[in-house]
């Protein structure tokens, strides 16, 4: 393994390119098309919602034998996470002799392109999808989809084609077998760098003349340290926000640690009570693991954003975000899931109830950051339910999304824990509505007890996604809507 300072290095179809004197907060998109001139990736939205700059971000597997890749929104990705990575896009799909892509030339054959502006993102969310999955259900094409957005033919000849593709699947898989050793070549250090006395040294990827920088650490201490020396430092996972501030708010901050390098921080451990969730784990792993355990959660999980952004926005990252309306959290509190914060060498657990302190305000404090997130596992007779409510099903805002667990003690509500987002400054649990719950049966629980507990709760506030009158009566409804079931099985039994 070689390294070069300030220079972002990664494969691009059996090359590596040596990306030099560009800033640290360039974007993915733009180096493509501006630097490398691959213009088949599109700017649409410059915010992740769109698809049409959809590229593959790949990274050696675990066996260091092949390339395992996610799907990328280019526009809101920085350079510098490239860094030690492989590229492909469009142009990359198109084999020597000028073969297309089986999801290229279907798309031309089914006349899945009209416009074509669009066309490129959807090839690549398309080629993503079939190098695990080449025998993908309809379902599974749409939801690969949700995130690319076509005005002109309504996706019915996209669909075909995708189908019609994998008809063809001996030549679906990509061969990157020539990016192997080349990813090895410039792969990042797995261990720290020390002083002559023995203090850690994080190298930058990218150093400014003003000492402004990129760093990519490798391991949890690096990540400490240089959090302690620089406490001001922008945390950068997923990139899903930090893109958006860039691209939108023009924001350039002084220092970026990039954590995507960060093995410690990538694990899943678990233990028979709990998982604790590394605060790089993405949303597509999140999803995954609590497919079985809690659908509903899942079911939340899958309708947050889309594949590319979920494939790198992270579990902690939306908590640290700390969205009034974001969607992970009221799952979690609901479920009594806690934090485990680092600073330096020493570590606290913080209930995520507690976390927040007001509007994107936490208890975080100078240097401290998210290392883990402690989900516990289900137990024996426990209910839970959730819900996300919003103006579109899929890829939208919440106006509020509602969750509870409890369990049935002699057919009446035991161990409520109930919790909202979009009705305060931030998700919150709603205490109130859980000793209205506690110890009822669910027949017994009235719509006017609920409306009073919300009224006393919060604060009435109309918003952009929707009215107060219609946030408190849904989030009434849901309460009602979680507990029928429960009502029905009693009246059934009976």
């Amino acid at each position: 393994m070689s390294q070069v300072t300030n220079t972002v290095r990664f494969v691009l179809d059996g090359k590596i390119v040596e990306a030099q004197g560009a800033r640290r907060t360039t974007t993915v998109l733009d180096y493509l098309r501006e630097q490398l001139h691959r213009t088949g990736t599109k700017e649409g939205c410059a915010e992740g919602d769109c698809g049409a700059c959809v590229v593959m971000v790949g990274s050696l597997n675990a066996a260091g034998q092949g390339v395992d890749y996610v799907p990328v929104n280019s526009c809101i990705q920085l350079l510098p996470t490239l860094d030690g990575k492989s590229v492909k896009t469009v142009e990359s799909l198109k084999k020597p002799d000028g073969t297309l892509h089986p999801v290229q030339q279907a798309m031309v054959n089914c006349h899945g392109s009209q416009c074509g502006f669009c066309t490129p993102g959807i090839v690549m969310s398309l080629v993503n999808l079939v190098q695990l999955n080449p025998s993908p259900k309809r379902q599974d094409v749409s939801d690969a989809l949700s995130g690319n957005l076509c005005r002109c033919t309504g996706y019915a000849p996209i669909l075909d084609a995708a189908a019609k593709a994998c008809s063809n699947k001996a030549a679906l898989k990509l061969d990157d077998a020539g990016d192997v050793p080349l990813l090895k070549e410039i792969q990042r250090a797995s261990t720290p760098t020390l002083s002559l006395e023995g203090d850690i040294i994080v190298q930058p990827v990218v150093r400014t003349r003003k000492g402004n920088e990129f760093v990519s650490p490798a391991t949890l201490a690096e990540v400490a340290d240089y959090l302690v020396k620089h406490p001001t430092s922008t945390l950068l996972a997923g990139s899903t926000e930090v893109g958006l501030q860039v691209n939108k708010q023009y924001s350039r901050p002084d220092h970026i640690v990039y954590l995507g390098n960060v093995a410690e921080l990538k694990q899943v451990k678990d233990t028979v009570q709990a998982w604790h969730i590394g605060a790089v784990v993405s949303l597509t792993e999140v999803e995954t693991l609590v497919s079985k355990a809690y659908p509903d959660f899942a079911e939340v999980l899958r309708r947050f954003g889309s594949p590319p952004i979920r494939s790198t926005a992270t579990l902690a990252g939306n908590i640290a975000n700390g969205s009034p309306i974001g969607d992970t959290m009221p799952c979690l509190m609901a479920l009594g899931a806690t934090l485990t914060l680092r600073r330096g060498d020493k570590t606290r657990t913080v209930s995520l109830d507690k976390f927040y302190t007001g509007q994107k305000q936490t208890v975080l404090q100078a240097g401290e950051f998210i290392e883990a997130v402690v989900l516990p596992k289900p137990q024996a007779g426990q209910v839970f339910r959730a819900h996300k409510v919003s103006k579109r099903f899929e890829q939208d805002i919440s106006a509020t999304c509602a969750a509870i667990t409890y369990s049935l003690k002699a057919g009446k509500l035991s161990g409520v824990k109930l919790a909202y987002n979009g009705l305060a400054p931030s998700p919150c649990r709603a205490p109130k509505l859980e000793a209205v719950l506690e110890g009822k049966a669910p027949a017994d629980v009235k719509a006017s007890d609920l409306d009073a507990a919300i009224t006393a709760s919060f604060v009435a506030r109309d918003g952009l996604r929707a009215t107060w009158a219609y946030r408190s009566l849904v989030a009434r409804n849901l309460v009602l809507d979680f507990i029928e079931e429960q009502t029905q099985q009693t009246t059934e039994v009976a």
